[in-house]
């Protein structure tokens, strides 16, 4: 576990930031804009459990925010260096895991007969911006995978997240009684 004594360090003035090794790597660069990306996703997640959800997506999101952490702490040491850390990764469970959720919560929004628009009530608007920025997260972690290797499970992750976080937006209308906002092509 990290222990911070102190929040400021001066060392990123120069516009550098270390990795988990410590490392020092441009703050653009494709690692840090996707582990960064990951963190503004898990902000997000808590700004709507902040706004209050249903209690089946309090208690899931909560350990979702967790795993964030450990696809951060993925994201943020190379593979090469992963092998002389022992830090928390993202493995095949956590992606079982999510796709079990969304088998449970599916069946009980109903198969989608339309698009659907973001909205509804605000937890469940909270959270299709939170699986916006998850794809952005994906998208980014996709580009950074081109050029060096990360986790083996990490975009998996990623994808079935944002699947979910659709899911549970849905959830969220229907355990409020919200209808959901559909797409009107002939607009």
């Amino acid at each position: 576990m990290p222990r911070l004594t102190k929040i400021y360090t001066r060392k990123g003035d120069d516009g550098t930031t270390a990795l988990g090794s410590r490392q020092r790597v441009p703050k653009e660069s494709p690692r840090v804009a996707s582990y960064g990306t990951v963190d503004e996703l898990d902000s997000v997640i808590g700004i709507a459990l902040a706004h209050g959800l249903a209690p089946r997506l309090n208690e899931t999101l909560p350990v979702i925010q967790n795993e964030l952490f450990h696809l951060g702490s993925d994201l943020c040491f190379t593979e090469e260096d992963k092998e002389k850390y022992q830090i928390p990764l993202i493995e095949a469970r956590h992606v079982e895991k999510l796709e079990a959720i969304i088998d449970e919560l599916n069946p009980i929004v109903g198969r989608l007969e339309n698009f659907i628009l973001p909205g509804g009530c605000p937890g469940a608007a909270y959270l299709h911006l939170a699986r916006t920025v998850c794809r952005r997260a994906e998208r980014e972690v996709a580009a950074l995978s081109r050029d060096e290797a990360i986790g083996d499970y990490v975009l998996a992750y990623l994808n079935r997240l944002s699947d979910l976080l659709f899911v549970m937006s849905r959830y969220e209308n229907k355990e409020r009684g919200v209808e959901e906002p559909l797409w009107d092509s002939r607009l």
